[in-house]
């Protein structure tokens, strides 16, 4: 037997990638983070990634300006405090400073890396061309860091709703994958 979900929760069911930190870094200098959990890989070569920044985001006026950012994934010991980033504006808040998070220089983008999160992918905006309509960027991801010395590696889901699934035991199929190994190098 189903039970039916309002259409507009279809992101509940869809959305399994990890939640992101956006870091951004406005015209001005001034760093920022928001929590993202709407964004989605739209291709491997040039490794594209969509996002939904809108305008009631404060990180979307820097992204606007600077057209690169930073997507910063955090593991399941940082979940309280992405949460708590998302709930607040960067607008009047030093999100680095008031939750204890260090920015460290990224190497192809002004934008900081977070060094709290066990990976960082340096972005510049691709394609802006769906932002008016569906604040949709493209962005092309330019260099990736992995902290492999990080203990914690599980990702955080969000289901919605204040609702989260932790990442738990992987599952490799990678030797049945026969028909993507040419274009998985």
């Amino acid at each position: 037997m189903f039970n039916e979900l309002p259409a507009e929760k279809a992101y509940r069911i869809l959305e399994s990638g990890p939640i992101v930190l956006v870091a951004t870094r406005d015209a001005d200098g001034r760093a920022n983070l928001m929590t993202m959990g709407f964004h989605m890989m739209v291709q491997h070569d040039p490794p594209l990634v969509g996002a939904i920044i809108g305008p009631w985001d404060h990180s979307h006026h820097a992204l606007s300006d600077t057209g690169e950012c930073v997507l910063a994934v955090p593991t399941v010991d940082l979940a309280e405090t992405v949460v708590d980033i998302g709930n607040c504006s960067g607008d009047a808040l030093d999100k680095f400073a008031h939750f204890g998070l260090t920015p460290a220089s990224a190497q192809t983008v002004e934008a900081p890396l977070v060094r709290e999160c066990w990976a960082n992918l340096e972005c510049r905006v691709a394609d802006d061309g769906w932002v008016r309509r569906y604040n949709l960027w493209v962005l092309e991801v330019q260099r990736v860091w992995i902290d492999t010395a990080r203990k914690e590696t599980r990702l955080i889901h969000h289901q919605g709703d204040g609702l989260f699934s932790v990442d738990g035991d992987t599952l490799d199929l990678g030797a049945r994958m026969t028909k993507w190994r040419d274009l998985m190098g």
